[in-house]
Parts: C-alpha cells; structure tokens; sequence
C-alpha cells in the first residue's frame, strides 16, 4: 500500500459541495467580467459606445451573480477557515487569510457601486476608487489564489487550464452574441426620416415614428432626478405644445389656414418639430380629428425625452434640424411592476455610463444645441412666399462681444460668455441623484431647468407665483433707462444740455424741451427682446409731474388694458402682405417688418421726448422714466381668450406688469421754487453716459447722425478710446473716409485701456476697402479673423466665426481677384477666387441661408467659368435675400392705417408728452 500524500485537503467532504456552488458561480461571473471587461476596452480604444440593451441584461447578470456569490462565498470561507487555522502550513494559512480579505474587499466594492439604498455613495473621488479596487482585486484574488495553492497541495494545471478555456469560452460566445452596434448616434438622419415631417426639418434616425410611451415616460425620470422635473414642470417647455394657451390659439389657425389650402395641416408641422414632439413624432399631429384638448399628448410639452433623444443636430439652420430616436432603455424602464422600477433604477444608478450617452451628450451643453430651436425661418412650404427670417436668438449671441465671438461690438466684458446656459439654465443646489459639484462652492448642483427667460404669463395663468418671480429675475435690471439730457427748443438739433446730474438745469415757463433718454442693454448676449418680439410688449412710460400734478406723459395704461399706441415701445412692428398687423402670432401671414426697436447686446437707444413747460408754472419738474414689460399684449390676449373658450386651460387677460428699470429727476423752473433736495448722482461713469447716448443715435441710422458725432467728441475729451473708435463708425457711415482714418489712428494710440484690437482692424478694413486699398483690407480682416493670441484665449474671444467680418474677407478676395485682368495674372487670380470661395464656405457652414455668402460664391463661380455652380448660388441668394419691391406696398399701407406706428417708424421720432394729457389728471392717474 502506497504512502499516503503528505498534503491533505483543506476541503473536507462536507463543504465540497458548498466549493463546487462557488466554483461554478465564479466561472460564470469571471466569463461574465472578461465580456464586460472588454466592451469597456473597445469603447476605451474606438471612443464609440457599444453598450445597448443586450449589454445591460449581461450586466444585470453581472450584478444577480455577485449577490448570488456572497453567501456562499462567506459560508464556506468561515467555515474553511475554522477547518484550518490551526495547519502547520502557515504560509498557506496566512496566503489564505489574505485571499479571502481581497475577495471580501472584491464583494464590498461591487456592492458599493450599485449604489443601493444606505449603500449609495455619491462622492466621485470615492466611486472612482471604489472602482479601480473592483476592477484591481480580482486579478490580485487570482494571484493570491495561486499562491495559496503552491504552498498547499499540488495544483492541478490540466483542471485549471479546463476552467479557464470554460470561462473564456463563455466569455467569448457573449462578446460574439453583442449585437454589432456600435450606436449610431451623432448621424444625420436618412432621407428616410425627413419625409413625414416637412416643413420642419426634424427628422427622425429611421424615419419611422417614435412610441408614445418612450416621449411621454417623465415620471420615469423624476425617480432619480426630483429637483431638475419639479422646475422643469414650471417651465415655458413644459408648456409649449397645446397645453399652453398662447400657442393653441395660433396653431388652431395655422391648422385651420394649411386645412383650406391644401386639405391637411402638412403646413402645421413647422410648428410641432419644436412645439409640439409628442403628438408630432408619435404621427398624431396629422391627424385631422386630433384632440388637442383631451388626448394625453397635446399636454406633454417639451418632455424630458423629446430633447434629451436627441441625437445630432443637422446643423444651425434652425426650425427643428436635429435628429431624434427613440432611446434604448434599460430593461425594466416601462414596468409596472414595483420591483422589476427598483431592479431598473438600481441597474441605473450601477452602471449610469449607458444613461448618460443615452440622454446627454457632449452637445446638450453646446450653444448649438439651442440653435435647433431658437432659431427660426419661414419657408416658402408654409407662406406659400419665400424664405423669411424670423427670431435668431442663436446668430445674435454667436455674433456678441458678451459671447466673444462678435468682432464689431460695442463694448466687451472681461471674460466671454460661450454659453446660453449660464444666464437660461444656472445652477441650482440639488439632492438629485444627477448633481454634481459643477463649481468651486463645494455645493452639489444642478442646471435649472425652468429655463428662465421672462415668460411669466404661463406661471401667472397657472397661479405659480414662485415661477413668475423667478422669471422676472432675470429680467429686472437686465438693461437700464437713463434721463441724460434736454435739448431746448423741444428740437434734435436745440442745443444740448447733459449730462443731467451733475448738471441740474431750470426750466423756463412757456419753453419747449426735448428729453434725451437713452436705454442701455446690460446683462444680455442677443437681441431685446429677441423670441416673441412681435406680441412681447415692452414700453417706455415717461411722466412729467409739477407737484401732484401730470403735465405730460407717455406710456400710461388706459381702462381697458391697453397701452398708448403712441408710447415708444421696444418691439417689432410685423406686417402681413396686406399692410395689416401681426397680432396673434399668426406666423403663416408675416411678411415684413413696419419697424424694428430690438436692441442689440450692449447697445443703447435713445429716444426724444417733447415736453412743453406751461405757462405760470412755479413747481419743479420731476420726469421719471420706466422700462415696462407684459409677455403679451392686451389685442393678442383678447384674441387668445376667444380662441380657446372651449378648453378649459387656466388663462386670464391681466398679466403681472415687471419694470426693468427705471429713473427719475427733478428740475427747477427759473423764477419758481427751489428743489427740496439735491438729484442723486448716477452711478454710471459720464464717459459711458455719453457713449450710450452716441450709440443710440448712431443704431437709428442717418437722420442723427451729426448728434452721434457731438456725443462721442465728448467721450473722445473724457479720454477714453470708445469715443474716436465709434466717431471713427459715424464718419465712415457719412462717407467721410479720410476724417474717419484719422479717428481710427486717434483711437489706437490709447492704451489705458486700449482700444479693442479686433473691432479697429474689422474697421479699418472696413474704411480701407472703401478707399480701394484692398491689399491693406485684406490684411485687416485676416487678423480680425486669425486664431486666438494668449490674452484672447485668457478672455475667451475667438472671432473666427464672425461670419460679416468673414463676407467682407471674401468680397475683398474677390475684388482683387477682378483687378487681375491680363493673361499673366491667371493662376494668382484663380487662387484670389479660390480663397474667396473658402471663406464665403465658411460663412455657409455658419449660416447655410447667408443671402451674402451665397451671392459671393455666384460671383466667384461665375469668374472661375463654373456655369453650374454659379447658377446653383444664384437661385440661392434669390431665394434668401428680401424682397425689397414686394415690401414697399405693405409698408406703404401700414403706414396709412396705423398712424401711431407711422410715426414710431420715421428716421427721427419726437414723442410729444402733452398729446394726451387731460388738465384734471393727477400723478396718481399717471402712474
């Protein structure tokens, strides 16, 4: 009888079976972690995803395995170790002991990062952590394991070798059965998926429809994100479909208007790719019994899928040019059940990387982003007229010195802005699953999704006073109203006296003034107001008071709800074809603008008050200016009000009233009381005060012109550059290129500050075009348009795609290529042209309907003997650029049949205080 072997096994009888349980859910979860293992590696080496449902339910696996392990794993541990912790193999013992920490700490770690219940650890440096030992122990639990083996009984290398081919066979067989994805997210559409939903240039990945319960699952993500679904339920997207009674009462008349013309509301659907994605990708929109009122998905807004499904944005066109899909989901998304949501929102909360790429990509925080739908045009589908441009939030801040990105601005801030985010979607502290610390306050954080941006009539209906002031927020203070001036004689052309305060002048009895008030845009990056500037109602009210007593106003609010049609108001006047007012947002009908006071991001507008002092008066004058916002106006509420009777939707026609800003004076009157109190001071530097004022009167065009260059001497004699920089933009405007040269020298030779680099350069390339020195121009818009230097990057300019500065490159190309006429000069005038075509590219690439860009590349083409080229541009710029002989009419008839507007319309605008003033009113009417 052979000697028994000196090694006996650790693994007695009785627990071998407990090993077996183990071993065999070891080799699963080891083939399941070498599949895992390398779906992350190919992601790592492709920087693609390859995660998709398939992934998730082997991950699932992943998690059922690994509690499945732990008690038996413990079982036999314990109780192998009481077996054996007396074996004189100490090195064993001890290689075990350590074995089974390391398996221990693989099992803690796994269940750490499930992130279940009490579980849950949110810290990021911690998670990280927690993760590398979960990925590290098992190599080094294999490593130990060996070596646990070479001290006890031989290993057995042919069973080893067996298992381990098990495993990555098992290991193998599951890469091989992923499906090839990889995802095809950030692709354009097919051609496929645009034909359903013309107009509107969304479009969906396969051109199929998207289910409803995929658009409509927000409760699904409120369960993880409770703070970021409660403001977004108070926001204007929530509201932006047939749940907003606004916008219902317009989109029944588009219906209604693409119904009687074509007999389908195809038209419609220019509306519902940013309005309306629930009933618009479910397919319902077109349906022509659709109940806007009942059906689940004319209340689902912007929902949370609708913007977070996106996945590429087609380009900055605007009018819903993004491409969407329904989203996978992990597997128990849709469940009823209890158990299988908490099984689901564990599987999240284990492994969000899948949700994130799923629901936020790198472009949901890309200004881009909102381009899709801040930027609008009508086409000729819907006006049955040409393509028209409509609001352009996006190009409007792209081109801002407040973005960086605007190379002709007026004033710049230190540091750029590149992103709407900051002022529309700031950050909120937040217990949400998805906060993070996005800052240095050491808060977690979330961005808000209230999206603020001043539309307080939707909250006001709903009664959500919280909402309402948390939009006026942002619009208090966002620009401010200065009385700078008096010109006497009650003319633009009396002489000036300013700025008010210091200077506190009398007034004379029976003397005509004109008040100089200037609005200056402050915290903004685009337009005010850019949107809804047709029905947005924003107006000047200006009171005149002598004691208690009204001796002009403008602005004032009569019984009925309804502002002064002569008050100044900062809007766009819109006009249909018929010379008749826009005024139920009836976008089908716009055709051309009477007026437009929008004001451009750090721009002032002046505005001339006439104020006839009366006769005998003794009491000083004390004006006091207002800037006043309504959402909407009283005709186009009175219009909604009628056209949604039937709904039952909150609605009323009083709307909170928000001032923006305000100021006041008082002035004496020569021979009557002295003033109970000095003015108090401005708070805005003189320079400044004088350079707004400038500004304003340079925007309104050439009947001020000879004011703007008075003003801007001044801010040229309180010595800052601003003032010949901007008489440098006066002079050019008059023609008066050699004076303006001068101005432009003057204004680089400061440098405390100095002059901003880039606006004197587009300038004077500007100035040197005109004078024909094109060579020197061309090298003036090539350093506009050269990269970033050090200081540019630290302030965050890059003005590279200023994309008017750009046109003015390629038309300078383009005209020296002309003087290249004789035979010799061939190749470098092809290469003048072919420079020229690259830049008016780039300027398509920016903005795809630029009427400029195109009419420079028909001329380029056109040069070059390209026939087809220059004939595809030319139909191009025709169908972008206005249609100036058209508009003559409507204006024309506009003109006669709203006087008020007429006058508001005119090169030089004087409102006369006293137009309306009865003799009994007092200041407490006025107000």
């Amino acid at each position: 009888m052979a000697a028994p072997h000196k090694y006996r096994s650790a693994i007695t009888p009785g627990l071998r079976w407990l090993f077996r349980i183990v071993l065999v859910l070891v080799a699963l979860l080891g083939a399941n972690s070498v599949y895992l293992t390398a779906i992350t590696a190919l992601e790592a080496t492709t920087e693609r995803s390859y995660q998709n449902y398939y992934y998730q339910y082997m991950f699932l696996g992943h998690l059922v395995l690994g509690l499945l392990l732990i008690l038996p794993f413990l079982v036999f541990g314990v109780l192998h170790m009481r077996n054996t912790w007396r074996r004189k193999n100490r090195r064993a013992v001890r290689m075990g002991y350590f074995l089974f920490a390391v398996c221990l700490l693989l099992l803690i770690s796994g269940l750490l990062l499930t992130r279940a219940g009490p579980l849950e650890v949110r810290d990021e440096l911690a998670r990280q952590v927690f993760y590398w030992l979960h990925v590290i122990s098992p190599l080094v639990a294999i490593w130990a394991y060996w070596l646990h083996r070479l001290v006890g009984p031989p290993i057995k290398w042919r069973v080893g070798a067996g298992y381990l081919g098990l495993v990555g066979t098992v290991a193998a067989v599951g890469v091989l059965l992923h499906q090839s994805d990889p995802r095809s997210w950030y692709q354009v559409g097919s051609p496929e998926g645009v034909k359903y939903f013309e107009p509107s240039l969304a479009r969906t990945s396969n051109g199929k429809f998207i289910s409803e319960r995929a658009l409509m699952n927000d409760d699904f993500c409120r369960e993880c994100h409770a703070d970021t679904h409660a403001s977004w339920a108070q926001s204007a997207h929530r509201f932006s479909s047939f749940n907003n009674p606004a916008y219902l009462a317009s989109i029944r008349e588009t219906r209604e208007y693409s119904a009687e013309r074509e007999g389908s509301v195809r038209r419609a659907r220019w509306c519902a790719g940013c309005h309306d994605p629930a009933p618009f990708f479910t397919g319902k929109f077109d349906d022509p019994n659709y109940d806007d009122v009942r059906d689940p998905t004319a209340h689902a807004g912007i929902t949370c899928t609708a913007c977070h499904a996106i996945t590429h944005i087609n380009s900055t066109r605007g009018n819903a040019d993004y491409t969407i899909e329904e989203p996978l989901r992990y597997p128990f998304a849709y469940s009823k059940n209890p158990a299988l949501r908490w099984i689901n929102r564990q599987l999240v909360k284990a492994k969000p990387e899948f949700h994130k790429q799923t629901f936020l990509k790198p472009f949901h925080r890309d200004t881009d982003f909102c381009s899709v739908c801040h930027k609008v045009h009508l086409p000729e589908e819907l006006n049955e007229y040409k393509f028209l441009r409509g609001q352009n939030h996006h190009d409007s801040f792209m081109l801002s010195g407040v973005s960086g990105g605007g190379a002709r601005s007026f004033y710049y801030p230190p540091k750029a802005d590149a992103n709407c985010n900051r002022c529309h979607m700031p950050l909120a502290e937040s217990d949400d699953f998805g906060a993070r610390r996005n800052d240095d306050s050491g808060r977690r954080t979330v961005h808000d999704h209230l999206f603020v941006g001043g539309n307080t009539a939707l909250p006001h209906w709903r009664g959500e006073q919280d909402a309402v002031e948390r939009q006026q927020e942002i619009l208090r203070d966002c620009l401010r109203i200065d009385l700078f001036g008096l010109r006497e004689e009650g003319k633009i052309e009396g002489a000036l006296i300013a700025p008010l305060r210091p200077v506190t002048p009398e007034l004379k009895a029976g003397k005509s003034y004109l008040i100089e008030t200037v609005i200056r845009t402050l915290t903004l990056g685009h337009h005010f107001t850019q949107g809804t500037a047709d029905s947005n109602e924003v107006w000047v009210e200006l009171t005149a008071l002598a004691g208690d007593r009204v001796i002009g106003r403008s602005g004032a609010i009569d019984e009925n709800g309804r502002v002064d049609p002569w008050s100044h108001f900062v809007n766009v006047f819109m006009l249909d074809r018929e010379g008749n007012r826009i005024d139920r947002r009836n976008a089908q009908d716009i055709f051309v603008p009477l007026y437009n006071h929008q004001i451009p991001p750090g721009a002032g507008q002046s505005i001339h008050y006439r104020l006839n002092v009366p006769e005998g008066i003794q009491e000083p004058i004390t004006i006091e200016a207002r800037v006043r916002y309504r959402k909407f106006d009283r005709q186009y509420l009175e219009y909604i009000a009628k056209q949604t009777a039937d709904t039952g939707l909150p609605f009323g026609l009083d709307l909170p009233i928000t001032t923006l800003a305000s100021d006041r004076i008082t002035l004496p009157v020569v021979g009557g009381e002295p003033l109970a109190e000095p003015n108090a001071a401005r708070d805005i530097p003189a320079w400044q005060r004088w350079n707004d004022y400038g500004i304003g009167l340079l925007l309104k065009g050439v009947g001020e012109l000879r004011q703007a260059e008075q003003a801007f001497t001044e801010v040229e004699k309180l010595g800052r550059y601003d003032g010949p920089l901007n008489l440098a933009r006066v002079l050019f405007r008059e023609g008066r290129l050699d004076d303006a040269v001068e101005a432009a020298k003057r204004a680089s030779e400061y440098d405390d500050p100095p002059a901003p680099p880039w606006t004197l350069s587009w300038l004077s390339g500007q100035i040197n075009r005109q004078q024909g020195r094109l060579e020197a121009a061309r090298e003036n818009f090539a350093a506009v348009l050269s990269p970033p230097n050090a200081e540019m990057r630290e302030r965050g300019f890059d003005f590279r795609g200023d994309y008017e500065v750009i046109n003015l490159h390629g038309q300078t190309l383009f005209d020296l290529a002309r003087r290249k006429r004789r035979p010799a000069d061939r190749a470098e005038r092809d290469e003048l042209l072919r420079q020229a075509e690259a830049e008016f590219k780039k300027t398509l690439r920016l903005d795809a309907e630029n009427a400029t860009a195109h009419y420079g590349l028909q001329q380029v083409y056109a040069m070059l003997g390209d026939d087809e080229a220059a004939a595809l541009h030319r139909e191009l710029h025709g169908a972008y650029k206005p249609d100036d002989n058209a508009r003559d009419r409507a204006v024309a008839a506009a003109r006669a049949r709203y006087p008020a507007a007429n006058h508001a319309a005119e090169a030089v605008v004087i409102y006369d205080l006293d137009r309306d003033v009865p003799d009994d009113t007092t200041a407490e009417q006025g107000r």
